[in-house]
């Protein structure tokens, strides 16, 4: 094993040296640095490697102890809904019937968001996602106050990308003109231009509520500006068949004859995909957020018509997402990534197949490709930005040790996540986010359901009667 330190930085003072773990690195090697030492100057990294050389190298930095733990990059998020519905997380009944949850729910939920709701539910997304070791969460589009979810993100310490509201349809929270919703996402892209720690992205609704004007402008817009886009499409059989009524072609088809697709796009869902869809998928690098707990939940036909994994094994772009709090109410990516491998297996009856350590790649490395950051983060390098999780190697789910593939996805997951780095910050030590207040969040919390559930005019049933005991 040798040390990894930049020449830019030998000899200067560094912020914080994680010492003693055995270091994860995701790179090219995928290399695991048994009691290794990651070095951080401001947002960067700067040394990887021994624990020993680092310490002589950096000798006044200030330690994060990790021995006896587990280092890895931080964890990716490629879609996650930070408004609407974390503020009545399981609220919304399981057993409703295709489209409900959406029209019933989240929708008359969105329309009487204010601007303290946004940044509310925001926050305690982004503190429950940090304390899973969820350091990057793309945004899924339906934010009616982008600045007040920046400043959630911005406050909690999260990377992530933010962007508006984007559908023309004629009747529902905030519709516009496609030239007006393409002028708010202008708006979100000027005020978080590429590169900052939250970034700007162009965000549709998705599914069969956009013009191919919206789309296509959409798209140029996207290309233009340099970021990314992102938009929800089939994970139902629902979009194919109204595309195939309106246009006499499947979705994804119908996208690349407008010149939307392209590996500035992250779809979201893309269950329901044909063979000359995937093609179009592969041909063009669209990315993928795959959210198989979504689909579980919502009963939706993963495990028949899936093929994720294939569109993985064909080289194709692919990253995990926890999607909604009416679809999941989690945001533990290791789990997600465990049952994305589990799926995999399953469907094909094959156990040979899809592994832990390659759902652990849709986690960090390969997940940040999928959404265009694989440059600045998904592995421990050097130059690359300093965001990192610390699993406590001690507790009792990883005790005893095993392969450390294995374990955090298979075993461990986002419960055994003991700190967080983020651009070189500290946001969780010992299990709690340090950056907020979180028993003050979780008052705030309880007080904002009740009052969003009556602006929504909306009941939540109890299929188990709740009796006062009082």
């Amino acid at each position: 094993m040798s040390t990894t330190v930049s020449e830019r930085t030998a000899g200067i003072e560094i912020d914080l040296l994680v010492a003693g773990g055995d270091v994860v690195t995701m790179n090219d090697r995928r290399e695991v640095l048994v009691g290794g030492g990651v070095a951080i100057a401001r947002d960067r990294i700067v040394g990887v490697g021994r624990t020993s050389e680092l310490r002589r190298a950096y000798p006044r930095a200030d330690v994060l102890d990790a021995t006896g733990c587990v280092v890895t990059p931080g964890l990716v998020n490629a879609h996650q809904h930070l408004t609407g519905d974390p503020l009545v997380r399981s609220c919304i009944p399981d057993l409703l019937a295709p489209g409900q949850s959406i029209f019933e729910w989240s929708v008359p939920l969105h329309g009487v968001h204010t601007g303290d709701d946004d940044e509310l539910a925001a926050t305690v997304t982004a503190v429950d996602s940090l304390r899973n070791g969820v350091t990057t969460i793309v945004e899924a589009g339906t934010v009616a106050h982008p600045d007040r979810v920046a400043k959630a993100l911005e406050t909690t310490g999260a990377r992530g990308t933010v962007g508006t509201w984007g559908w023309d349809i004629e009747e529902g929270p905030f519709t516009a003109r496609p030239d007006v919703v393409l002028e708010r996402q202008r708006d979100v892209l000027r005020a978080y231009p590429p590169g900052g720690r939250v970034e700007g992205w162009v965000t549709l609704v998705g599914h069969s509520l956009a013009s191919d004007e919206l789309l296509a402008g959409a798209a140029e817009l996207a290309r233009g500006a340099g970021v990314g886009m992102t938009m929800h499409m089939s994970p139902t059989s629902s979009d194919p068949e109204v595309y195939l009524a309106r246009t006499g072609r499947r979705p994804l088809v119908h996208l690349a004859h407008l010149g939307v697709l392209g590996p500035h796009l992250v779809l979201a869902h893309a269950v329901w995909l044909d063979d000359a869809e995937i093609d179009a998928l592969l041909a063009s690098r669209t990315a993928i957020a795959y959210c198989p707990w979504a689909y579980l939940r919502l009963g939706q036909g993963v495990t028949r018509v899936g093929r994720h994994a294939e569109i993985v094994e064909r080289g194709g772009r692919v990253a995990l997402g926890c999607d909604a709090s009416n679809a999941a109410d989690h945001h533990d990516i290791l789990e997600t990534a465990a049952l994305a491998a589990g799926l995999a297996r399953d469907t094909r009856v094959d156990p040979m197949r899809f592994g832990a350590h390659q759902a652990f790649e849709l986690a960090t490395i390969a997940g940040a490709a999928a959404i265009g950051m694989d440059d600045r983060i998904g592995s421990l390098e050097v130059g690359k930005q300093a965001d990192l999780v610390v699993h406590d190697g001690r507790a009792i789910e990883w005790t005893p040790r095993g392969d450390v593939g294995l374990q955090l996805v298979w075993g461990a997951k986002g419960r055994a996540v003991r700190d967080v780095v983020v651009a070189g910050n500290v946001v969780v030590r010992d299990r709690r986010c340090v950056t907020v207040d979180e028993r003050a969040i979780a008052d705030e919390v309880a007080k904002a359901r009740v009052w969003l559930l009556e602006r929504a005019g909306i009941s939540v049933p109890h299929p188990w009667p709740h009796v006062s005991a009082e």
